[in-house]
């Protein structure tokens, strides 16, 4: 029954935009049924919203819930954040990683249009990404060997698709401390971003985004990212991150990931 309920609030992962109970079947892979009774369940439970037209969408109690997902990281994380976007005017971002994403726990925009691909509480792809390449380039390397038996899906022609091509870029990743996405997750948006600690131990990835038509020189952008990782560093010692991350890495192992 969970793994049914988990799929109906899926069908909304998949769109912005309210959703038919037919709408919802399919996206869910569920008999009608079943999807009319659960999403009945989930509005009574304030999971979901019933709008005037007859169609769903996702409820206030499900914001309430996400905003306590890495709360603490999220929350002692966030000033510094914040000083990183007023620093360099561009849009900051602090990812953790979640299985086979980068899950986005703060982000600041800047006032500078730029592509998004995702909010806070989002994921974002860990092949096409910079902070998601720097997740996996400073990741274990098991994390990384099963990463790349996976699919990599294209999200721009300028995606990484080829295993041996994204092994050597980790690797160069790693080998200079940062990491560089142009174009990959979404044609105008090229971000840098750097590994967070926590206690000799990768936590996190902090990044900047900024238009491509202003991304020449990227690596301006590294003494304040660096210095911002080192005072995230500092102040989330406290905070046991490996509640966080545990069970997304023990699920991966488990699957093979």
């Amino acid at each position: 029954m969970t793994s049914k309920v988990i799929a109906v609030l899926g069908a909304f992962e998949k769109s912005t935009r309210p959703l038919g109970l037919t709408e919802i079947a399919e996206l869910a892979d569920l008999p009608p049924s079943t999807t009319h009774r659960l999403v009945n369940e989930l509005t009574e439970g304030g999971l979901l919203t019933r709008k005037s037209d007859g169609r769903y969408q996702l409820g206030l109690r499900i914001w309430e819930l996400a905003q306590n997902t890495g709360r603490q990281l999220r929350d002692t994380a966030k000033p510094f954040v914040q000083d990183l976007y007023s620093f360099t005017g561009e849009t900051s971002q602090l990812v953790v990683r979640d299985n086979n994403e980068a899950l986005l726990i703060e982000r600041v925009y800047g006032s500078k249009k730029v592509p998004r691909s995702s909010r806070v509480g989002g994921r974002l792809p860990l092949s096409s990404t910079a902070v998601g390449k720097v997740l996996l380039a400073f990741e274990e390397p098991w994390v990384r060997e099963a990463y790349l038996k996976l699919p990599l899906e294209a999200a721009t022609e300028r995606s990484i698709t080829d295993p041996g091509v994204l092994a050597e870029d980790l690797r160069e990743i790693k080998a200079r401390g940062y990491s560089i996405s142009v174009d990959e997750q979404r044609i105008g948006a090229t971000s840098i971003a750097v590994p967070v600690w926590h206690t000799g131990r990768l936590g996190a990835g902090l990044g900047v985004v900024v238009a491509t038509s202003q991304s020449a020189n990227m690596e301006r952008f590294l003494p304040v990212l660096q210095a911002t990782s080192q005072r995230i560093n500092r102040a989330t010692a406290h905070i046991p991150l490996d509640t966080l991350l545990a069970s997304t890495r023990k699920d991966s192992r488990k699957n093979g990931r």
